[in-house]
């Protein structure tokens, strides 16, 4: 088949090559099984299909993200106000109108040095290149075996092309997408692709219908997957982007970042905040040069002078306005409330999604290993005449044997004690205690086997000393079986077997149930052998489905005795007039801290939803179990979604709390729709095909123990212990950051707003000068707010912060009251202070006055600063008096109060700093009227608690 007649095909069958023949595939791929492509083949479809490589789209340079921090609105204006002061400065150098000592350009310096200050922590926030890409590159093996030309070679594995012929073997990682042609008990580990940890057992020669699932198609491999058992000859039918992978890198590139709600509230509060900050100084500009002009019959020079004198109090007003130490105080808070999450076991890769974790509204998640522990456990036993409940969690082999409410012992029970007997010898795996864990090498299933074995009193080490493994017959998907022979050795084997009171030998078999009970002719009841009825078969078959419909892996088991060691191949006549044990049903448990906080989610207002890639009996049997959805609930499996628009599902989203069997795409689509119906969503996963669903999720969570490095690095949150319980923990601490950003800000931006007023007050008033320079503004916002607003985010959590719903991510910063708060406080701010400053400005004018004239200005200077402190302490909470909050639960807030109020002091009275920050020293009166004006603000704050108590308790 000619290449452009390959490419023009591929179109059309390029996803369901798992329907078609194993002739059919290659012949559409124009490929031989035996010889291989020919070298002028690979010489053209190399170059048309180019290197088994991902595609990587170009992402913004770290120049960009850089510049791009810059042209925040109010950094913008913070650069306008810095030339614009640093170009009146030059006029007065110039004009030698400095005062002897005075710095020049000390206030253009210090706005700039905040501008780069800020745009830094910015682009530190921003710059974590995305990193998930290049770990999904990571999953290509580097070397793989071909036939080509009729010759078995070993090629790098971008070379591959569509239609090679592969050969893979137990340890290889898979280059590329493939058809089987053939295989040998091949077992490929799928996990990555589709988040199940157990292993798939492939089949060369099915054919399956269009429909079937990504995880069921066992007559395909996949890139990025790794054989752990068996061997195979596969041809290529994908490579590069147009494989599996290909298509999760493709899917994880197109997903766009969305600003969080924290950066989408900090871009509202600065156009708020700067558009006010000009429309006031468009008032004060315009409305004092009319003034001004009236005044003194529009003389130019004096005209001039006012000019100047208003613009200079422009650019306080605009310096004042502009919460400078605020990205500071939020990245310093998310860093401490990253640290305390660290301690609760989750790792926040992206700082802001430790605040966007207080606003989720639905929880996606995983099964395997987040619901679950990833840790097949056994739950039920069923002989032929008895039921057995098992308890004990994970790998230990420590638990019981239930029957009805009474605890037995295996020893009690002979079929019991020879179903374990077939647990420990039919198996491979081992059971092994390291650090204080009990853990498995080898396959999870035959791990569960051994740990209900030792819970019997079974151990297996003695075990198969006595009864040394002398054969055995592979397990293989077309029988869906294995078997062992061991030596009898001395093991009562359940005497009743008059035909053979003294076996040399005993065949143990396990697998499919059905399979299994249609070679038996024997059963097992007590110490007897009895021949098996049709009734008998009934009833086992009905215990199978019952088991199987509660979500449990069941597998059957038998046994035969022997006389000699059968011979290799023989297993169709041997695994015959087999004698049935049992069944056993396992599960991998749920974790036992789950159930907690699925209700403690519900009681806080969040859903939970099950997205996975395992059954949907399964999948629905854990929901109920963990209390995510009740019988009868309804599920919605990958094949239904894919029939489905983005239209209809988002339509039906609200209703399924279950999603099983799904596709990478699938799981996208399920966070998108929820997105679109106003949900906020967390998102976890542990697989490469959770990559696109974690970056698109409001906040990704990836696991960190069972995750892939694809995984962590798109996502914002790692679990270090992979528990969804500590999703739990963690949203519990976003919801206390985001109170106490709310707590910072309305603290900071109450006084703000009042130094706004203050300062415009002063000309109005027709007070001499400005009251506050650019740099005692700065002084302000970043020390005397910056240090007690950083205590303010460490305030402890309130108890009832995972009882209230979850917060709006659209709602505005200036929601719930926040907004009035602020303007409130702004006007009783300027109120004491402009009353301050007119008495101040009196005083220090009168005559006799012996200090210098401008002490009125370090009087607004210290009673502003002093105000806040008390502010500080007041605003802890919006409803307890500062007399019934424990006055030590934040120690971090009275260390901020004194150190910050100590150091204003200092400003006073330290000549080199009143220097530099043109102060002037006060009397103790001045120093006592200030602090008397100060604690006014104290007081007014607490006065609105008891006002708001008595409106309430009238209400």
């Amino acid at each position: 088949m000619s290449l452009s007649s390959y490419s023009n095909s591929v179109p059309d069958v390029a996803r369901h090559w798992h329907t078609l023949e194993v002739d059919k595939t290659l012949e559409l791929i124009g490929s031989d099984a035996a010889s291989g492509l020919t070298s002028q083949q690979i010489q053209e479809r190399s170059q048309h299909f180019g290197p088994n490589e991902l595609q990587e789209t170009a992402g913004r340079s770290s120049w960009q993200i850089l510049l791009d921090q810059f042209t925040n609105i109010m950094l913008v204006m913070l650069i306008a106000v810095a030339f614009i002061s640093g170009g009146l400065d030059l006029l007065d150098w110039q004009a030698g109108n400095l005062k002897p000592g005075e710095i020049p350009f000390k206030d253009t310096i210090a706005i700039l040095l905040i501008v780069i200050l800020n745009g830094v922590l910015g682009y530190l926030q921003e710059s974590r290149a995305e990193k998930a890409l290049a770990a999904l590159k990571q999953l290509s093996s580097p070397k793989v075996r071909v036939i080509r030309d009729g010759k078995t070679l070993e090629v790098d594995a971008k070379e591959l092309v569509p239609g090679d012929i592969m050969l893979l073997e137990a340890g290889v990682q898979i280059p590329a997408d493939g058809r089987l042609i053939e295989e040998s008990s091949l077992l490929v580990r799928e996990g990555a692709l589709t988040g199940e940890s157990q292993g798939v057992n492939k089949q060369a020669r099915v054919q399956l219908g269009e429909d079937t699932s990504l995880g069921d198609r066992v007559n395909l491999v996949f890139q990025g997957t790794e054989v752990i058992n068996g061997r195979a000859k596969a041809v290529v039918t994908g490579t590069a982007m147009q494989t599996e992978l290909g298509k999760i890198a493709a899917l994880l590139q197109s997903v766009e970042s969305e600003p969080t709600p924290l950066q989408q509230r900090m871009t509202q509060l600065g156009n708020v905040l700067v558009t006010g900050s000009l429309t006031l100084v468009a008032i004060v500009i315009v409305g004092g040069t009319i003034h001004a002009g009236v005044t003194n019959g529009w003389n130019l020079n004096k005209l001039g002078n006012v000019v100047k004198e208003l613009v200079e109090v422009s650019l306080s007003m605009a310096v004042a306005v502009v919460p400078e130490g605020l990205p500071a105080v939020i990245t310093v808070t998310l860093a401490l409330g990253t640290q305390r999450m660290v301690r609760r076991n989750a790792l926040i890769r992206k700082l802001p999604a430790v605040e966007t974790l207080g606003s989720v509204t639905t929880i996606c998640s995983d099964k395997t290993g987040t619901l679950t522990q990833n840790k097949m456990v056994v739950q039920r036993v069923e002989t032929a005449s008895q039921t057995f409940a098992v308890t004990g969690e994970g790998y230990a082999p420590a638990g019981e044997f239930k029957l009805e409410t009474q605890t037995v012992t295996a020893d009690q029970y002979p079929e019991l004690q020879q179903v374990l007997f077939a647990c420990v010898l039919c198996n491979d795996a081992l059971l092994q205690h390291e650090e204080g864990q009990w853990t498995i090498l080898g396959d999870p299933t035959e791990g569960a086997l051994i740990s209900l074995a030792g819970k019997g009193g079974v151990d297996k080490e003695p075990l198969i000393q006595r009864m040394r493994r002398v054969g055995e017959f592979p397990f293989s998907s077309e029988r869906k079986r294995m078997s062992t022979i061991s030596e009898a050795g001395d093991i009562r084997l359940g005497i009743g077997d008059r035909e053979t009171p003294n076996p040399q030998y005993v065949m143990f078999t396990k697998g499919s149930p059905e399979l299994i009970l249609e070679r038996c002719t024997q059963i097992q009841i007590g110490g007897r052998l009895e021949a098996i009825s049709d009734a008998q078969r009934t009833q086992i078959l009905e215990q199978n489905n019952h088991m199987a419909g509660r979500g449990l892996r069941v597998l059957g088991f038998a046994k035969k005795h022997l006389d000699t060691i059968p011979p290799e191949g023989s297993e169709e006549t041997n695994e015959r007039d087999l004698v049935w044990l049992g069944l056993v049903g396992m599960l991998d448990a749920p974790r036992p801290e789950v159930r907690d906080a699925v209700a403690k989610c519900k009681k806080a207002g969040i859903r939970v939803v099950m997205i996975t890639g395992d059954h949907q009996l399964t999948a629905q049997a854990i929901a109920i179990d963990l209390g995510i959805a009740k019988e009868g609930d309804r599920v919605l499996t990958g094949q239904q979604l894919q029939k489905l628009s983005q239209e209809e599902l988002e339509q039906q989203v609200n209703d399924v709390t279950i999603y099983a069997r799904v596709a990478p795409e699938h799981k996208l689509r399920i966070v998108q729709a929820l997105q679109n119906q106003g949900k906020f969503v967390a998102m976890t996963g542990d697989g490469v095909n959770d990559a696109p669903a974690l970056k698109q999720a409001d906040i990704g969570i990836a696991m960190g123990i069972t995750g892939t490095d694809v995984s962590k690095e798109a996502s914002d949150m790692v679990l270090l212990d992979d528990n969804f319980a500590t999703i739990v923990a963690a949203t519990e601490e976003g919801r206390t950051v985001y109170s106490n950003i709310r707590r910072f800000i309305k603290y900071i931006l109450g006084s703000n707003i009042g130094e706004v007023f203050v300062i415009a007050a002063a000309p109005l008033l027709g007070l001499g000068g400005v009251p506050l320079s650019p740099l005692q503004i700065l002084w302000m916002n970043l020390v005397t707010d910056g240090l007690p607003a950083l205590a303010l985010a460490v305030e402890p959590a309130e108890p009832d912060v995972m009882e209230r719903p979850p917060m709006n991510p659209r709602e505005s910063i200036f929601a719930q009251g926040l907004g009035s708060y602020m303007i409130r406080i702004g006007i009783i701010f300027a109120i004491i202070t402009i009353a301050l400053m007119w008495w101040a400005y009196q005083h220090t004018n009168a005559p006799g006055y012996q200090g210098d004239k401008d002490t009125w200005k370090t009087m607004v200077f210290t009673t502003l600063c002093i105000a806040q402190m008390g502010h500080a302490l007041a605003v802890r909470s919006n409803t307890r008096l500062i007399f019934e909050l424990n006055p030590f639960s934040n120690p971090y807030l009275l260390a901020a109060v004194t150190v910050t109020t100590a150091l204003q002091l200092a400003l006073v009275y330290v000549p080199p700093l009143r220097t530099f920050f043109n102060t002037h020293p006060l009397s103790l009166e001045e120093l006592g009227v200030c602090f008397g004006f100060s604690a006014l603000m104290f007081v007014w704050v607490e006065l609105e608690k008891v006002f708001i108590r008595l409106y309430r308790s009238r209400g």
